[in-house]
């Protein structure tokens, strides 16, 4: 599969020089062909998110449905009113790259997709 996303390049070839096993699963679901990437909404992140984890989704977070806690979430993309909506619950958002500056332990960290 070929991928012409420069970003997407770069961080599946970042993620793949980390030592953890979860950044090389991530990098593999980012390069799935694009049909099969994954799409999430708040409504499945507020079901499934527990208080003190970091969220990540390797593809596209969308905005149906609401959060009822203070989430922190991390994907490849996110829609406008995605952003709004985790904010305005007091939640963060941001890149993967991001999270894994932040947190290259990955510790706390789920995936949802």
């Amino acid at each position: 599969m070929k991928k012409t996303d420069i970003q997407l390049k770069k961080l599946v070839a970042l993620l793949h020089k980390q030592k953890k096993d979860i950044w090389k699963r991530i990098a593999e679901d980012l390069l799935r062909p694009t049909r099969q990437q994954r799409s999430v909404n708040l409504s499945k992140i507020n079901r499934f998110f527990k208080e003190g984890e970091t969220i990540i989704v390797p593809g596209k977070v969308l905005s149906d449905g609401f959060l009822e806690k203070k989430a922190h979430v991390a994907a490849f993309k996110f829609s406008h009113a995605a952003i709004e909506k985790v904010k305005k619950a007091g939640g963060a958002t941001m890149t993967i790259e991001e999270l894994l500056k932040k947190n290259p332990e990955a510790k706390g960290v789920r995936i949802i997709g």
